[in-house]
């Protein structure tokens, strides 16, 4: 399939979604025509959600946008791009040591697909502070995750933490 810069892809795991994805993702939105935002089914990384439930809680939290489409996917997203004719990857990044690890894998993917650009959106300054897995932590102490994570996102958090213990 050919290639389109203005179809672009937002890869992650999502576990669980934030605020701070979902303003990437909307931020990426306005700026493609189409944004798939891919939800990585890695067997070899332990979430709290499913692929299937992370890509409902997306679908979910994302309906209101006709040009963002969220699949999940099991293979390398440079896979993905190609299959969807995706010409951009865009990558959140809140400091330098994401910048180090996310330039890496840029590299490496580059290697892999030559004709997928590799943007990196630096994150909006109020989520700065917001990683999934601090996240999970402090939900699974019951502290207020209500300002970092959407409403759906709470309440299937608080859910999933109540099954767990």
């Amino acid at each position: 399939m050919k290639t389109s810069k203005n179809i672009a892809m937002l890869p992650g795991s999502f576990d669980p979604p934030t605020n701070g994805h979902i303003d990437i993702i909307e931020r990426s939105a306005a700026l493609y025509d189409k944004l798939f935002v891919v939800v990585a089914d890695n067997v070899q990384k332990t979430c709290l959600f499913t692929a299937s439930e992370r890509m409902a809680m997306l679908k979910q939290i994302l309906k209101g946008y006709d040009n963002i489409e969220v699949m999940i996917y099991p293979g390398l997203v440079v896979q993905f791009a190609r299959e969807h004719g995706v010409g951009v990857m865009i990558r959140g990044v809140r400091a330098l040591v994401d910048f180090g690890y996310e330039f890496e894998l840029a590299m490496t993917n580059k290697q892999l697909n030559s004709s997928l650009e590799v943007l990196f959106m630096p994150t909006s300054p109020k989520y700065f502070q917001l990683r999934s897995s601090a996240i999970k932590e402090m939900a699974a102490y019951g502290a207020d995750i209500s300002p970092m994570v959407p409403p759906l996102v709470v309440k299937m958090m608080g859910e999933r933490i109540t099954l767990l213990n």
